[in-house]
């Protein structure tokens, strides 16, 4: 079967509103639509709109995630700049679309088994569209079918967190049990995708629920059981496996700059096409000073990634102040295939992060930025960008037996051991770790003495870095202070002096406090021959200015730091583990409860 590309359009049915009672608009009669297989495949095909574009994916983790800096702190995150005014996401299009499918998907005209699959498929999506709303407002209308003008449901208040969540599980098992579409391109729903759906939801849930303490009817553990039940039974039945193929310094890159999604390990993917003329631009977002958020990844999560030989990379003497060659070395090779690192090349050409421009604290990603150039400033990417991935899988399944206390050596061996063996590391694949790294869990979770789920949260962090889970992650762990990190970047050994950066014998940066200081580091080296591929940085020691400022570490050094003046302003409360209601839902809603903390327009003032 060829790739589905996600264009979405309807050929058939046209869905635009944004209220629940709507009268969708159609070109032809309802039996043309579900009175063939055709008709409803066809009508499917507008579910994945629900998907994010290649344009849209991932682009919001860039703002929200504690391991990047941006362009500018998130209105969420900023002092008194969300409320319930401003806030958004109350819409309900796309729910109306999928249960107008459900209900009229009747037609015995069609084989059942034809039918169950494309309802399975369009249950799958209204699992995938609830779980995004109480992720993100908590307790939602449960809506089971598309609403009349003067439906009484219009009216009525929220339904609680435990029923919505029920009847997400029970969409999602009907999904894994009906589904029959076969997909070798990676670019379909199959019964696997929604197996990875349930262990996803029922991590978030069993998690959500077992940290913020929610006594509701469906316990945290049954949860996390059916997250291991799910996840087991990909692992067990699906064929899939972690991708291996280009070795440990090339596998895992690959999965994201590749044109056709690897299969072996990609369940489902968003999928671009030349010929069609389908592009995204994550070279663009990834390598602009001025497009996009210009994430960079900040010091502390660099600093979590192991060693080759498994062990802490800052349980070795000196860490604090090893130099950007240095810190990369000998590091588990997802390091050099997340960001650019010494050795990097493009085109033939070495390819350092991009000081003068994107690579404010000289961490610079490439994951998902592919090696030729000529996208670096137009929409012109078209590798396939997952959403559901194997390695995901074996995550959540690690993650749930631990929480459960019932992971063992086996399990650790065929997930997180798997993982650490595909980037390349050595060390302490077979067994759980028996002592927490002191540096992890002062600096991310210190109220967590588990050694086993530390460094299950390490991998996960590492391994599915800005592919869209850490936002969730941090508020499903009740660990959402984690949003005021600072935004440190690499050591410089010294300022005002040219520095050769990957150590090829030729200067590649300067980071400079003053005219002065710059024209005496240039007068050190020869200039005219260097001037064109030596980048000139200008930085300042005072934490209150808008350039790049550094920071003392230790008695020469510095760290190079971005927005600083702006930490006093960085807010995390309990009440943003939700965001509130659009105060213009409750207007025409009065029965709609405004989540608590947010009540009469309240700011994010950190309570």
């Amino acid at each position: 079967m060829k790739k589905f590309i996600y264009t979405f359009f309807m050929a058939i049915v046209l869905f635009n509103s944004c209220s629940l009672d709507e009268i969708p608009v159609t070109s032809v009669g309802k039996d043309a639509i579900f009175g063939s297989e055709d008709g409803l495949e066809t009508y499917a095909y507008s579910f994945y709109d629900m998907f994010p574009s290649g344009i849209d994916l991932h682009y919001q983790e860039g703002f929200l995630a504690d391991y990047g800096a941006v362009n500018a702190l998130d209105n969420f995150i900023t002092l008194n700049a969300y409320n319930e005014t401003t806030s958004g996401g109350w819409s309900w299009d796309q729910l109306r679309n999928v249960n107008y499918f459900i209900s009229n998907c009747t037609n015995e005209k069609v084989d059942e088994k034809v039918r169950n699959n494309y309802l399975g498929i369009a249950r799958f999506f209204r699992a995938y569209f609830y779980f995004n709303m109480v992720k993100r407002f908590g307790d939602v209308p449960w809506i089971d079918k598309p609403l009349d003008v003067d439906d009484e449901v219009l009216y009525a208040p929220r339904d609680s967190r435990e029923l919505v969540m029920e009847n997400v599980y029970a969409d999602l098992q009907f999904a894994c049990n009906n589904i029959t579409t076969t997909d070798a391109s990676g670019s379909l729903i199959t019964k696997w995708v929604a197996y990875a759906l349930a262990a996803r939801v029922s991590l978030f849930e069993g998690t959500f629920r077992k940290y913020h303490q929610l006594n509701l009817a469906t316990k945290a553990e049954t949860w996390l059981e059916r997250t291991v039940e799910n996840a087991g039974y990909i692992i067990d039945h699906a064929g899939k496996k972690l991708y291996t193929a280009a070795g440990p310094q090339k596998s895992y890159r690959a999965l994201f700059t590749n044109d056709n999604p690897l299969t072996d390990e990609i369940l489902l993917a968003v999928c671009s096409s030349a010929d069609l003329g389908v592009y995204h631009d994550a070279n663009w977002k990834w390598t602009s000073a001025t497009y996009g958020t210009r994430l960079n990844l900040i010091r502390p999560f660099i600093n979590t990634y192991l060693r080759l030989d498994g062990t802490p990379y800052t349980d070795k003497d000196g860490w604090e102040t090893e130099d950007f060659y240095e810190e990369c070395q000998n590091r588990d090779y997802r390091l050099s295939q997340t960001i650019r690192t010494p050795g990097y090349t493009r085109e033939g050409e070495i390819a350092l992060p991009d000081y003068a421009g994107y690579a404010r604290l000289g961490y610079q990603p490439l994951k998902f930025c592919v090696d030729e150039t000529a996208g670096d400033n137009k929409t012109l990417n078209t590798n396939a960008l997952p959403l559901f991935r194997y390695a995901e899988v074996l995550l959540n399944y690690a993650e749930a037996k631990a929480e459960l206390n019932t992971l063992t050596d086996d399990d650790w061996s065929n997930t997180i051991g798997a993982l650490r063996a595909r980037a390349g590391i050595s060390g302490g694949l077979a067994s759980k770790p028996t002592q927490a790294d002191p540096y992890f869990k002062q600096t991310y979770f210190p109220s967590v003495s588990d050694p086993v789920i530390l460094e299950i949260r390490r991998e996960r962090a590492i391994e599915l870095s800005l592919e869209g889970f850490r936002f969730d992650d941090i508020r499903r762990w009740k660990c959402g202070d984690l949003v005021k990190m600072s935004w440190y970047g690499m050591y410089l050994p010294e300022l005002n002096k040219a520095l050769d950066v990957d150590r090829n014998g030729t200067p590649d940066v300067i980071f400079y406090t003053s005219e002065e200081g710059l024209n005496n580091a240039q007068a050190e080296i020869d200039w005219d021959k260097y001037s064109s591929t030596c980048a000139t940085v200008q930085v300042s020691t005072d934490i209150k200015s808008n350039n790049l400022q550094v920071v003392k570490a230790g008695k020469t050094g510095y760290y190079l730091a971005w927005n600083l003046q702006n930490d006093s302003k960085r807010v995390w409360g309990k009440k943003q583990y939700l965001y509130p209601i659009p105060s213009l839902v409750m207007v025409k809603n009065p029965n709609i409860i405004q989540n608590s903390g947010w009540e009469d327009g309240a700011g994010n003032d950190g309570n």
